[in-house]
Parts: C-alpha cells; structure tokens; sequence
C-alpha cells in the first residue's frame, strides 16, 4: 500500500467524509524575480506557471512573465531549476520560449503552461492569443512545439463560443485531469467579460467535444477575473474531486476552492461546493514523497513558493 493510499484510509477512518483542503505550511521560496536582460522592466510579474520533476530528477518551473519589454502582449517563458520542490533557492535558467507568430501564435502572447507526463513523454499545454498549443519533450528540460494537426499547431479553436470577437477575452489557463479512459481539459475563459471554468473531454489529446460549463459565479463574484487558473485534483481515495479557482492574485490573494463528487459541477452562480478560501494565486498541486504539496505565486508576484497541504 502506498502512502497516498494510507493517507486516504486515514481520512476515512477519522470520519472526514467531507474533506476539505488546509495549507500546512510553512512556505519555502523556491524561485526569485527573474533576470529577463533586455526584456526586464520595473513593472513586470511573475504569474502562471507550472511545476514538475524532469527525467534526471531535477524539478523544474516555467513560468508566464508579464508586463516585460517583450513586443505585443509583453509576455513570455522564464525557467527556474532546483533539486526539490521544499528546498528554497532555485537556479535561474534564463528565458524559455517566447511567442512566434509563425506557429500561429500571438506576438509576445505566452500564458500559463502546464507539464504532464504521458507515455513516457512530457507535454507542455500553454495558450497564447486565445488558443491552446502544445510541446513535447523526451527529458523535460528542452521543449519544441508539436504540431497536433496537419493544418495548424493549436489543439482546438475557441474555448468558448463567442470569444474570437472578443479582444482580451479569450480562453487561457489550460490544465488537463485524467478521468477514467478519457481527459477532461479545464480552463478560463470570459467572451462575454465574465469569468467562468469551462470543461472539454478527449480520449485521445487530438478530438474535443464542445465546451460545457462546470463552474462560475457565486460570492466568487462575476467579473473577468473571477475564476482565474483553475485546478482540479482528485483526492485518492475518495470520490472527491476539488476545484481550485482563483479571484485575486497581488497584496491579498484568493482561490475558493470547490468539492464535488461530479467533475463537471463544482456550482454554476452558487456555493453549494464551497468548501474552502486559500490566500493563494495560481495553485498548483503536486505530490512529493508521498505528500501532496501547493505551489503558488509570492504575494508580490516577484516569484514561485510551494508549502504542504493537508485534506482534513
């Protein structure tokens, strides 16, 4: 039995039929404000990113950088490298990918990547002007963009209907959970400025079906912003799946977080599944020595932290 299993059984056998989401802290600071060189400005953050283990056993975090000297949408990839995630002081690796139009992207478009490693290889998700693509890397460290289809390198169109005519307000934040035989791709979009989470399911990274929406609304509030970056991660163990979802990102963030047994309803205009307010921006989880971790931005938005988290 592994330790995410005993963990689980623990849970139940304390009676926490209704677990709920506790960061156990402390918070270690694991990546710094980043050195862009000639795209460096006084103004620019560290916002979206990912964390994941390479194949050497190095960990890794590429994170979206905004408001920099980049041309166009002034975004890019910066990368960070350390030999574990709860030990502070993580390397600089310099500026990882920027935008380029001739892949269909948008000019210094590059927004919240996210790594997942399936059969054998890694795959990199990241949207860029409203659209998401893909690269792949056999180690990790070194991506190149994959083209999914013979006519482009995007994996679907739209997030949502109607966002193509909305400047700004297309689909961004892409994560996908695994669900049995099939994905379920989650992300945020608001073609009609508000923010809600939507959901699409493949069962094999190239066909989507159309997008539903799974979560939106509620004292989470109804602005552009009001479901920014969402994650979902299922609760071994349990019939549980939880709905990170964030509102704020500098000075005082905020992610409300969302319990459902249905992956696809975390509360449509209600808090029916509220279970949880965390003073976080952009969490991602991630399991380490059998223990389940938070990553999130610093509050100033100058750098990456990550801290245990417990369900209790």
């Amino acid at each position: 039995m592994t330790r995410r299993e005993l963990f689980a059984g623990a849970l139940l056998l304390q009676g926490v039929s209704s677990p709920a989401p506790r960061i156990a802290g402390p918070w270690v600071p694991i990546a710094g404000k980043p050195d862009l060189g000639r795209f460096a400005t006084e103004k620019q953050e560290v916002v979206d990113f990912a964390i994941w283990e390479a194949l050497d056993g190095t960990w890794q975090a590429w994170s979206c950088i905004r408001h920099t000297a980049e041309a166009g949408a002034t975004r890019l990839f910066h990368r960070w490298q350390g030999s574990s995630p709860v030990e502070p002081g993580w390397e600089p690796m310099g500026i990882a990918m920027r935008a380029d139009p001739a892949f269909g992207e948008r000019q210094g478009s590059m927004q919240a990547p996210f790594v997942l490693k399936i059969d054998g290889r890694y795959w990199m998700f990241y949207s860029s002007g409203g659209r998401t693509f893909v690269a792949l890397s056999e180690d990790g460290k070194t991506f190149a963009r994959h083209r999914l289809h013979p006519d482009g390198f995007g994996m679907f169109g739209s997030f949502a209907q109607g966002e193509e005519n909305v400047v700004g307000g297309g689909g961004r934040d892409i994560m996908l959970h695994r669900d049995g035989d099939r994905w379920i791709a989650y992300y945020t979009a608001n073609p009609d400025n508000i923010g809600r989470v939507y959901a699409r399911t493949s069962t094999n990274l190239e066909r989507w079906d159309e997008p539903r929406v799974v979560s939106w609304g509620g004292e989470a509030g109804t602005n552009f912003y009001s479901a920014e970056c969402p994650w979902v991660y299922r609760l071994p163990g349990t019939p549980w799946c939880f709905l990170f979802r964030t509102q704020l990102y500098r000075n005082e963030p905020m992610t409300r977080v969302y319990r459902s047994q249905d992956p696809f309803d975390f509360g449509l205009d209600n808090d029916n599944h509220l279970v949880a307010r965390l003073p976080v921006a952009a969490p991602e989880l991630f399991e380490y020595r059998g223990n389940v971790y938070i990553a999130a931005l610093n509050v100033q938005l100058n750098g990456l932290r990550t801290a245990l988290l417990t369900f209790s």
